[in-house]
């Protein structure tokens, strides 16, 4: 606006001054022009002034305008947040916060969940086995089932210590061919039935292991990340075998050999007179210490010692007695350019140890040698050896040897074949007494035959994967002179075993 004075004001006073030239002289004209100049210097610069002072009212109008708009939107989040719930109608700033933060809330939850489950393990099996035996005073067809589940959780910390809590249950129905012929290798060890009936007529689950275990790294008071020598305590109800007598090739009958003496030393774990001193379903209380050296790792070794309930100890009905106590020396070696295998050494005693009299205990000691090796990427061998010693053993030497061969071989990654070959040596009490000894007291001897030499035991199986969750084992025995009985005919044993683990 100013501009429109400024520019007809400056032409009038040109005109003027060009009118008037003729009469001023040449200083009092550059007068006029300097003193023209400077205030059209001043109104250019107070028309400058006016435009800003214009489009800074403009500026503020739409400053205002958006902060309004700014004051409105910020009131609607805050009302929207008040709700706890998602509507149509609110802003997209509060909805998609609402929604962020139930994922947060939702993670969290899943965080706690997985904390608490943290360390926990579970796992369950199913394994049933049909047998038939020829040779055998009844050649009649026996099927049994069994079922484990298994659970192991973290118990806490104290200190450097770490604890653990492990549970067994273990339900079953059938007895097997155990019952059927007299021998000193059981056809079937996965055979499992509680109660003294013949047939049960329903099933009933047993808690079988309960047991804490401590881990302690050494040296005490060290740097436990650092640590390569470990002591373990475990005490509860246990299998004794879950720490002794291992072996990676012949040591669980759900999935490799079923015959007692290829998954155990035959002279503590038999049918006529085992000297583990466990319950009649093979578990009892105890304790074991073990000390473990990795400093040398892969390669490792470890002392262990057992001390477990024997006699009446091992079912709780009496004290602890008497009990059977077993120390193991053992070690993982590298062989054949890097393969592994695992060499054991044990001695044990059980002072109230059954013997082939029916209802009798006398003090039985023995040493027993263990190893599984690696010869290739699917071919481990096994073997065993017990010597024992004590009154009235039914056999007091066993031998087994074996191999377990993967199916890589021949393109069945998941299978595996198993043969094995054992004889157990008859003990010279036994050779001396089987034809006449009476232990029930019937008057009538309780095995009628003259025991000598020994029996020999050979086992054929093939584990058929169909996945990972399901196995089907055909498997073969073959039984020559069971229970050194030279005058028996030969037992041979047709079963099939199917697995299925959840």
């Amino acid at each position: 606006m100013k501009r429109l004075i400024v520019k007809p004001l400056a032409a009038a006073v040109l005109l003027a001054l060009t009118g008037g030239v003729a009469q001023a002289g040449d200083a009092e004209i550059a007068r006029e022009l300097k003193r023209l100049a400077e205030r059209m210097e001043m109104l250019e610069k107070d028309n400058a002034e006016l435009r800003q002072k214009l489009g800074a009212q403009a500026g503020d109008a739409q400053l205002e305008k958006r902060l309004t708009t700014l004051e409105e939107n910020h009131a609607r989040v805050e009302q929207s947040l008040v709700k706890e719930n998602i509507s149509e109608t609110e802003p997209e700033l509060t909805a998609r916060l609402k929604a962020v933060e139930y994922q947060a809330l939702e993670m969290q939850k899943q965080s706690r969940t997985i904390k608490a489950l943290d360390g926990i393990t579970a796992g369950a099996s199913f394994t049933t086995v049909a047998q038939r035996a020829s040779g055998a005073p009844t050649n009649e067809v026996q099927l049994n089932y069994r079922t484990d589940i298994t659970a192991s959780a973290p118990a806490g910390n104290i200190g450097d210590t770490t604890g653990k809590i492990f549970g067994h249950f273990r339900i079953g129905q059938g007895k097997g061919l155990g019952n059927l012929m007299t021998a000193f290798s059981g056809a079937n060890t996965s055979a499992f039935q509680l109660g003294t009936a013949e047939q049960a007529s329903s099933s009933a689950v047993m808690l079988a292991q309960a047991w804490y275990q401590a881990d302690i790294p050494l040296p005490l008071g060290g740097f436990k990340p650092r640590s390569k020598e470990t002591l373990t305590i475990n005490f509860g109800k246990m299998d004794p075998f879950a720490f002794f007598d291992q072996n990676s090739a012949a040591n669980d009958e759900t999935k490799q050999f079923l015959a007692s003496m290829f998954v155990h030393n035959a002279l503590l774990d038999n049918p006529l007179a085992a000297n583990i001193g466990a319950d009649a379903y093979g578990f009892s209380p105890g304790v074991r210490i073990s000390y473990l050296n990795e400093s040398q790792k892969p390669e490792n070794f470890r002392l262990s010692l057992g001390i477990f309930g024997a006699g009446p100890g091992a079912n709780f009905s009496r004290s602890f007695t008497s009990p059977f106590v077993i120390a193991q020396a053992e070690t993982k070696q590298i062989f054949f350019s890097g393969l592994a295998g695992n060499y054991r050494i044990n001695v044990w005693r059980n002072g109230q140890a059954p013997t082939y009299v029916a209802g009798e205990t006398r003090p039985h000691r023995g040493i027993g040698l263990n190893f599984d090796q690696r010869m290739g990427d699917g071919l481990t061998l096994f073997g065993r050896y017990g010597k024992a010693w004590g009154e009235r053993l039914a056999f007091d030497q066993t031998l087994s040897v074996g191999a377990e061969i993967g199916g890589s071989y021949w393109n069945r990654g998941g299978d595996s074949l198993g043969v094995a070959f054992g004889a157990n040596r008859v003990s010279a009490d036994f050779r001396n007494n089987s034809a006449t000894v009476d232990g029930d007291g019937d008057g009538l001897p309780d095995y009628g035959f003259a025991a000598r030499g020994a029996e020999n035991v050979v086992e054929i199986y093939y584990r058929y994967r169909l996945n990972k969750q399901f196995e089907v084992s055909p498997d073969f025995q073959w039984l020559r002179h069971p229970a050194g009985n030279g005058g028996a005919s030969d037992v041979k044993i047709l079963g099939a075993r199917a697995q299925l683990v959840f």
